[in-house]
């Protein structure tokens, strides 16, 4: 706990006194308007968007611990937790570092690596991940583990087992997926095309489209997924591969010896087979929660504003919600928002009664003494407006009316 205090002050830039103390308030289930309105001598003054970052932050970090001792036991049990391995584990300042250290370790569904394990190919795949030398050559030590019950039964075939183990080895290394994840993000180009070319759409613009994934808005993103949820898009993360396989041989490749084409073909296997798809798969999931949680703060921010808009002063209102089929609500509100009275009128099609709804408003503006009628912007709005503003001209109140937003 002392080092989430510590992580929490650091990033939020308060001391560890004052996330110590938002902490234990948010853990007596205090919630953040509470704290921030009633708890400023606890937490120094923090405001309920440093204890929004924090109560999240906090949630993530208590989650990353738990994760972390659970796979530091899972790897215990199987007897294969080194000293290196687990400050690794506990270090690890993310959740995807733990689950890139957990991999090897994970327990699979069967795969071609693992045939070739139960086949005892793995000592001829620990010599080619060795890159080790052999007067034999390659088919000559491979003709050793020829295993025809195994389904290897000649050297060729060894030896494609063996590289299906280094491919899946050098697939769940954590730090070779840390470096190809980062070639991933700097690199990959995000791409949509035409689900039916021919057929006209909204999405028109996306029909040949390529853009850095590194480099796209994050409400293009957002476009791009609601055209392909509708059908009308194909979209995928494309990585340069033979780059990519270029890079990961930098990473592996120390010498050229006499497995060098087999390390060679499990390079490029493991990436193409393994690391690519899950990398790139990772990578579209992160853009679309990026864009869809900033979407949100917009819209959050856009209602902030509406909301701490100040009243219309003195005004006595009658609000109208438009509608076709089942009206349009009605609510009348004093100067001070109270609700004074409510009901429906159908000034639009199909009943459209314009002279009822005129009654009902000039009842509403006797009984209430009302100056203002807001109107809704959205559907009916315009043939509601229409009877309000023939009401007015024919009224003998002092009235006006607005259009508000209804967003």
């Amino acid at each position: 706990m002392p080092h989430i205090i510590e992580t929490l002050a650091r990033e939020l830039s308060v001391s560890p006194s004052q996330a110590e103390a938002a902490i234990a308030l948010i853990d007596d289930g205090n919630t953040v308007p509470f704290i921030a309105r009633y708890r400023k001598e606890a937490t120094g003054g923090m405001d309920d968007v440093s204890l929004r970052a924090l109560d999240e932050r906090l949630a993530y970090l208590r989650n990353l611990e738990a994760r972390k001792a659970e796979v530091i036991a899972a790897i215990e049990a199987q007897g294969k937790l080194t000293a290196e391995l687990r400050r690794a584990i506990e270090e690890a300042a993310v959740m995807q570092r733990v689950e890139d250290l957990y991999k090897p370790f994970k327990k699979k569904r069967a795969t071609r690596a693992s045939k070739a394990r139960e086949a005892g190919l793995e000592p001829l795949a620990n010599l080619i991940m060795a890159q080790a030398e052999s007067p034999k050559g390659a088919l000559g030590e491979a003709a050793r583990f020829a295993n025809a019950e195994g389904g290897y039964p000649d050297a060729e075939s060894a030896l494609q087992g063996a590289r299906d183990i280094v491919a899946e080895a050098i697939a769940d290394d954590a730090e070779h997926t840390a470096a190809l994840r980062a070639f991933t993000h700097k690199t990959a180009q995000f791409e949509a095309v035409a689900a039916d070319a021919a057929e006209k759409t909204a999405y028109e613009t996306y029909y040949d489209f390529s853009e850095p994934a590194r480099r796209i808005p994050n409400h293009r993103v957002l476009a791009i997924d609601r055209g392909e949820k509708e059908g009308k898009l194909r979209v995928r993360v494309r990585t340069d591969a033979d780059a990519a396989i270029d890079t990961l041989g930098r990473r592996v490749v120390r010498r050229r010896g006499p497995f060098a084409d087999d390390l060679d073909a499990a390079i490029a296997d493991g990436y193409k087979r393994l690391m690519a798809p899950a990398l790139e798969r990772e990578l579209r999931s992160e853009l679309t929660g990026r864009a869809q949680t900033d979407a949100i703060a917009v819209f959050a921010k856009n209602t902030e504003s509406l909301l701490s808009q100040r009243p219309v002063k003195g005004a006595r209102i009658i609000a109208l919600d438009p509608g076709y089929r089942t009206g349009c609500k009605m609510a009348v509100l004093d100067e001070f928002g109270r609700l004074l009275d409510h009901g429906t009128v159908y000034p639009t099609t199909p009943r459209r009664d314009v002279e009822g709804t005129k009654r009902t408003l000039e009842r509403m503006v006797k009984r209430h003494g009302i100056n203002t009628i807001v109107i809704g912007n959205g559907t009916a709005s315009r043939e509601t407006e229409e009877v309000v503003t023939q009401f007015i001209a024919e009224s003998s109140a002092d009235l006006r009316y607005t259009i508000v937003n209804e967003a």
